[in-house]
């Protein structure tokens, strides 16, 4: 990543504004950090079905997806989805992101994909020179463990019914746009049977 950064412009304001504007709603901000990730973000571009981050290597880079649908997987006996996450969210594999050690899940755009992508060093370097940029962090970092405490939870349902039921409770957005392939994974089950469940759910409607 670092080569790529090499021949990328850094943000420009007009760029940034939307992750400027997210990031100010969580907690204000100062105009030190607001010309700082002007001046640390970079734009990038991620076309559908390409890989964001290999595992085995050191996320260094976490982005905001400004357009488009992430995705982190696994690869075991077969393709897994952990996490998929859209427009104004923050990305990383965060385990090696935070403890900068080699990761085990990919990540991959499933949409054509806007970024602004921002290296481990700058971060760390904006909380020493903006202490109060920890309080907005620490408060992404909570709903980041919620949402993963969400993703545990739905992972240790048994049923088909009732992972899909907590999907459509949590991840409602998601349920039409995403392809189901990847819902089917993100959930444990297959696709025959997720695709089951939904024409159960939908005929129940009707009724």
């Amino acid at each position: 990543m670092d080569k790529i950064l090499k021949n990328l412009p850094h943000s420009t304001p007009e760029e940034a504004a939307i992750l400027l504007y997210v990031f100010n709603s969580v907690y204000p901000i100062s105009d030190v950090a607001r010309t700082f990730l002007i001046q640390n973000t970079y734009p990038i571009k991620v076309r559908k079905g390409k890989k964001l981050h290999k595992s085995g290597e050191i996320c260094d880079m976490i982005y905001f997806v400004k357009k488009g649908a992430i995705r982190g997987y696994v690869e075991d006996v077969k393709d897994i989805t952990t996490w998929i996450t859209v427009e104004n969210e923050l990305v990383a594999c965060i385990h090696s992101f935070v403890l900068q050690i080699p990761s085990y899940e990919n990540m991959e755009a499933i949409e054509d994909s806007e970024l602004l992508g921002m290296k481990h060093s700058d971060l760390q370097q904006l909380y020493t020179i903006d202490p109060d940029f920890n309080i907005m962090a620490r408060r992404i970092y909570e709903k980041y463990y919620a949402d993963a405490e969400v993703r545990a939870l739905m992972g240790r349902l048994s049923k088909a019914e009732l992972k899909y039921e907590y999907f459509l409770k949590s991840y409602q957005h998601l349920s039409t746009r995403i392809p189901l392939k990847f819902i089917a994974s993100f959930l444990g089950i297959n696709l025959e049977t997720l695709s089951r469940v939904r024409a159960k759910i939908r005929n129940h409607s009707k009724k």
